[in-house]
């Protein structure tokens, strides 16, 4: 006799996928956050090459079912390499009315939707705004769904352990995870073992939760509701010790790695903003390394704390968004004319003013580039990857050190909450820093300068014979004292601008990928990479001639930026801004035509409208 358990395994097929893309969507309170993350980890942990899209309301805690209250994290797993987040959804994981209803589009026709139905009643329809319950009015028809009691369910497993509601309630994420994790063929061990690190302290919230997780796994697996299961092969990576890792998390650990390189203590002088504030929160767990942290009162307090490090020899970083870079602009003009060593991270997120605080955008670029009074340039690079931030960062703390100028790193909102595998480095595979430190008992001008770089050397307050002055007025090309000479300003003003230009000399030069020449060459930069690549990628293998060029180096740009794009017949330029890269690109080379594709919606490109808008402008 076949039981129903059995005779679900026998009839349930088991498919083979080269990569999929699931959403988790709740309130939230829903945990949908830490859903998507260890089932992103466990993949990790397994082989799949992944990528992260977490998307969050702004408000700390928004009303619960409310539209703009639901919080989601989007990830692309597959045995192929993954470089965006990825367009259509898979599998949705929708928690009540509003979830489903603020993501429903984004799910493939004929794919797999799991909803708690418990929380589908009159109440959370009016505040999703439905008029009839979707999952009877026949809308979700074009679509497999799996409708689950998660709520009910959790109460029954965790039932007699004496639990409040509120804690039984928190728990129903698990079991949508241990469902997910059947239905993909993950194994539940990586999660258990961060339950027993999380809440060593609290071995009934362990139970509990490792309780309700394989309760939604022996759910799916028992019950015939689920017809399918799916394999994804792990992707064929270069050997090495992998781990998973946000764009955040990599800033703070490539500082980590710069400050041990170079032989200086980090400084970090900050007030937290979303979606900086984690690079504070990162460092501040390592003072074993020597690293001190300091969350100033405010933006200004933050970096001008950072300039004194600089000058007292520390290796000297600030962080920060849009809006406190606006506040921080007097200050880095001090530090430019100063000419000390200071790295500014600008963690990007929507704007103008308050703006969209937890959404992604490349709206600072020409605030990084101009946004201080005078003749002040500094340098500009831009990180494009959330594992490759670990590289800027420590690329910003080498140029800030080794030509004695700031530096602003920009990433963004996606970046530093996107995930992705990243293989870990020795600090001794990385090139060497080496700071302009002056000798005690040489002869000492503060404006001595090195001859191919310009770059001065900074004397650490106290050495014996090497006292000077230094501050916000100009100064003599030489001594450092007061300075009002028209020519000497000139001279100054020309000698700074012309140090951060001879940057260009010790960067590399850009190259176009898929193609070297051809109809269209893509132009991006910054944290729009994954989402361009994956793009022209497709349209290559369609048999188009496009070519990518993405720019990490945007002041100065590399020398050849000219000379690789006269290769094309056309140049786009794609950015979520209104167009400042582009006007960037007109000031600088104005020989060419740009044509532009702009998305200012808080949210990344998705392959889809760039492949269809690539295909209408060749």
């Amino acid at each position: 006799m076949i039981t129903e358990n059995n005779q679900a395994k026998q009839t349930r097929e088991n498919a083979v996928l080269e990569n999929v893309v699931i959403r988790f969507v709740g309130d939230s309170g829903d945990g949908m956050q830490l859903t998507g993350t260890q089932f992103s980890d466990t993949s990790a942990m397994f082989g799949n090459d992944v990528a992260t899209f977490p998307n969050y309301p702004s408000e700390i805690r928004a009303p619960q079912g409310s539209l703009y209250g639901v919080s989601g994290f989007q990830v692309h797993i597959g045995s192929v390499n993954i470089t965006s987040p990825g367009d259509s959804v898979d599998v949705l994981v929708a928690m009540n009315p509003a979830a489903l209803k603020t993501n429903i589009d984004a799910l493939k026709a004929g794919q797999m939707c799991i909803v708690d139905t418990d929380e589908f009643n009159k109440k959370n329809f009016e505040k999703a705004h439905y008029d009839t319950n979707p999952l009877e009015d026949g809308s979700l028809e074009n679509y497999k769904l799996i409708q689950v009691s998660m709520t009910s369910l959790t109460r029954e497993a965790l039932s007699g352990m004496g639990l409040d509601n509120k804690a039984v309630t928190r728990s129903k994420n698990m079991f949508a995870l241990g469902m997910v994790y059947f239905i993909f063929n993950r194994s539940m061990d990586h999660t258990i073992e961060f339950f027993e690190k999380k809440f060593k302290s609290k071995p009934e919230l362990v139970e509990a939760n490792i309780k309700v997780l394989k309760a939604g796994y022996y759910y799916a697996e028992t019950m015939e509701i689920i017809s399918t299961t799916y394999q994804i092969a792990p992707a064929k990576m270069r050997p090495g010790t992998y781990r998973i890792i946000n764009g955040n998390t990599a800033t703070a650990w490539g500082l980590l790695a710069a400050a041990n390189n170079s032989g200086l203590e980090l400084f970090l002088g900050s007030y937290p903003i979303t979606p900086a504030t984690d690079i504070l929160h990162e460092l501040t767990k390592h003072i074993n390394f020597g690293i001190k942290t300091f969350q100033a009162e405010d933006e200004i307090a933050g970096i001008t704390s950072s300039i004194g490090a600089a000058f007292a020899g520390s290796l000297a970083i600030t962080t920060t968004s849009g809006p406190g870079l606006a506040l921080k602009g007097e200050a880095i003009g001090l530090a430019m004319m100063m000419e000390l060593p200071l790295v500014i991270i600008d963690v990007q997120r929507g704007g103008p003013s308050t703006g969209l605080p937890t959404k992604t955008e490349q709206s600072d670029l020409m605030q990084a580039l101009y946004g201080r009074n005078g003749e002040s340039p500094v340098i500009v690079i831009a990180a494009s990857t959330p594992e490759n931030s670990f590289d800027y960062a420590y690329e910003a703390c080498k140029l800030a050190l080794e030509h004695m100028t700031p530096v602003i790193l920009l990433t963004d909102g996606y970046i530093a909450n996107g995930s992705a595998p990243w293989k870990i480095k020795k600090t001794s595979e990385l090139p060497s820093i080496t700071p302009r430190i002056a000798k005690a008992g040489t002869t000492y001008n503060p404006y001595d300068r090195d001859e191919k770089t310009l770059a001065r050397v900074l004397a650490i307050p106290g050495t014996p014979g090497m006292e000077h002055r230094i501050g916000g007025l100009e100064k003599d090309k030489k001594t450092g004292n007061i300075s009002y000479a028209p020519e000497n300003h000139e001279y100054m003003v020309n000698i700074r601008a012309e140090k951060v230009k001879r940057v260009q000399d010790y960067i590399p030069a850009i190259r176009s990928e898929f193609q070297e020449e051809g109809d269209l060459l893509v132009v991006g930069w910054g944290g729009t990479y994954g989402s361009l690549s994956a793009a022209v990628s497709q349209i290559n293998n369609e048999g188009y001639k496009v070519g990518h060029m993405h720019l990490n180096h945007i002041n100065p740009l590399p020398k050849n930026v000219a000379e690789t794009m006269k290769k094309f017949k056309k140049i786009v330029v794609c950015e979520l801004n209104k167009g400042q890269m582009a006007n960037v690109l007109r000031m600088n080379f104005p020989e060419f035509q740009y044509l532009q594709y702009s998305k200012v919606q808080g949210l990344p490109f998705t392959t889809f409208e760039l492949t269809e808008r690539f295909k209408q402008l060749i």
